[in-house]
This record gives C-alpha cells, structure tokens and sequence, in this order.
C-alpha cells in the first residue's frame, strides 16, 4: 500500500502537531536537505503552520486572561 503524502489541513492539526512539522521544516532548511522544488511548497506550509500557531496562542491568552479576571486574580 502506498503512503499518502499530502499533509494534515493545517486547521486540523493540534497546536503540538503544527509545532513539530514547523521543526521539521526548519531542520530541512537548516540542513540544506530540502531540494529546491520543494521549497516553495514547505515555505507556504512553514506560513500557514506559524500563523495557526500564532492564532492559537493568542486564543489561550484571551481565554486565560477571561478566567483570571473572572476569579478576581488580576491587577
């Protein structure tokens, strides 16, 4: 049977998933192993993969800076 290549939809993925694929990524790039067709393509996944990342970080920060306004803790 042949392995299906094609990446998760990156709306899919959970926040450790998308970190760990962003590491690889970079690995690749650092290493000079990607070869220059694939570039392109790891570079727009590399983009959407932060910006998911970024978004989801953000989303815990508001969710937990509710919760400690909501139990009185804040300033």
């Amino acid at each position: 049977m042949a392995k299906n290549n094609t990446p998760k939809p990156v709306k899919d993925l959970k926040y450790d998933e998308a970190l760990i694929e962003l590491q690889g990524i970079l690995s690749s790039l650092q290493d000079e192993t990607l070869s220059i067709d694939d570039l392109t393509t790891s570079i727009k996944r590399a983009s959407e993969l932060l910006e998911a990342c970024n978004s989801r970080l953000r989303t815990t920060q508001k969710e937990v800076e509710e919760i400690i306004v909501k139990l009185g803790l804040g300033d």
